[in-house]
């Protein structure tokens, strides 16, 4: 994890990646309401601190880099590698890119976009002919999109921890679960007991796993 050349005030690669990023959750989320503009807001945010801190400026390495110097005094921190921070916090000698967190980060990341992508499509097919989403994503899980954010938000602090983005993924998850409870009053307020017998049966963020077959 040492050896790695300087990779930091790459302000190019902050804007690219972010945008790529949020353009491709755009493609896929389509916000409509100040609701979804909110939630994709926060998103947003999130991505361009961990670009920041990614390929711009390490404010978490400099701040750790008196601990980090004593617990690994082989790493450089101003190596790109250093960034992952994970290897370091539980002394692995090894390839970053081939840590558990690091593996685990794409399974999240991949599957919070598939989420939303999937999710969306069933939304608006259902409003389109005015009826409640309960297919797709939204047979196992009330608020697919917002767990899909959840896990994208998640996988991306799994692969590059640092503060800033480890103080806003609380806040973050906390905001989607207020979002969530607030649209479940208003689409119970439009479905009435429909929407409340699919809520008895259907879990908000975590599905029952045994229950993943058909619906």
């Amino acid at each position: 994890m040492s050896g790695d050349i300087p990779a930091y005030g790459l302000w190019l690669l902050v804007f690219i990646n972010s945008a790529v990023f949020i353009l491709f959750a755009f493609s896929f989320f389509k916000p409509a309401t100040a609701r979804d503009w909110r939630s994709f807001g926060a998103y947003s945010a999130f991505i361009v601190a961990l670009f920041v801190e990614m390929y711009g400026f390490p404010l978490t390495l400099y701040l750790l880099a008196g601990w980090l110097g004593n617990r690994v005094p082989q790493l450089d921190p101003l190596s790109h590698d250093a960034g992952h921070l994970w290897p370091a916090l539980f002394g692995w000698s090894m390839n970053p890119h081939w840590s558990p967190f690091h593996l685990l980060s794409f399974v999240f990341i991949g599957g919070g976009f598939m989420l939303i992508a999937k999710a969306w499509h069933v939304l608006y097919t259902a409003q389109r002919s005015g009826e409640l989403a309960t297919t797709g994503p939204y047979a196992h899980i009330r608020h697919p999109q917002y767990a899909g954010f959840a896990l994208i938000i998640i996988g991306f602090f799994l692969q590059w921890p640092t503060l800033v983005t480890g103080l806003m993924l609380p806040v973050l998850l906390v905001m989607y679960w207020r979002l969530a409870k607030r649209e479940e009053r208003e689409v119970e307020a439009q479905f009435g007991e429909a929407y409340r017998r699919y809520a008895e049966q259907v879990p908000a963020f975590v599905p029952r796993f045994y229950r993943l077959g058909p619906a």
